[in-house]
């Protein structure tokens, strides 16, 4: 009445599993997305993708972007460099720096170098200062200490003069141009050696502006 079921045999509503394939069959057979079957291979994992983007970039590979390729390149940017420099000490508003474009500054450089001042004379001083440290004299000493208090009493003095003197002169010159840091980028100037002051100076100590 019954028969044996053979030892391969199941039941009926059992199925073939999903990884059973022929030995001849592809590997996988589950349906492929869209934009798969458009690329031609599998999206990558998000964090895959990540990772692929965040890729450094080196300071060699910057330099190396950035940098002349041939003499000739580098030939020519020297030149434009020293002509934009000459351009710069002539006061060419082109090749100027922003914070020594526009009348108010051409006219505080003007206002600046047609007088002599004391604070003109600051960084020769420091230098004497300097070298003075190293001598092993008490003398020397002990007159550093009050000669640059005083030195730091006359830039300030200077400073309050060249505040006055050049507000009034703005206001009668230039009454709508701003004001603002006027008088910090001239004090600075009038600390510079004169020969080394960029742009060079257009006046004469004594010459009317």
């Amino acid at each position: 009445m019954f028969r044996r079921r053979s030892a391969g045999a199941t039941d009926g509503t059992a199925q073939d599993s999903p990884g059973a394939q022929s030995p001849d069959g592809p590997a996988d057979t589950r349906p492929r997305s869209a934009a798969e079957a458009a690329k031609g291979r599998p999206t990558p994992k998000r964090s895959v993708a990540e990772a692929k983007r965040r890729q450094p970039i080196t300071g060699s590979s910057r330099a190396a972007a950035a940098a002349p390729r041939t003499k000739e390149e580098k030939a020519k940017a020297r030149t434009n460099r020293a002509g934009r420099y000459e351009a710069m000490r002539r006061g060419e508003e082109w090749a100027l720096n922003p914070r020594d474009r526009g009348r108010a500054r051409a006219l505080t450089r003007d206002f600046v170098d047609s007088k002599r001042r004391v604070s003109e004379y600051y960084m020769y001083i420091l230098v004497v200062l300097l070298a003075a440290v190293f001598v092993r004299s008490p003398a020397a000493q002990a007159i550093i200490s009050p000669v640059v208090l005083l030195l730091i009493l006359v830039i300030v003095v200077d400073a309050t003069l060249i505040r006055r003197s050049l507000t009034r002169l703005m206001a009668e010159r230039l009454p709508r141009e701003p004001t603002r840091g006027l008088t910090m980028y001239a004090v600075m100037r009038a600390l510079q050696i004169r020969r080394f002051r960029v742009p060079a100076p257009r006046v004469h100590p004594g010459d009317k502006i």
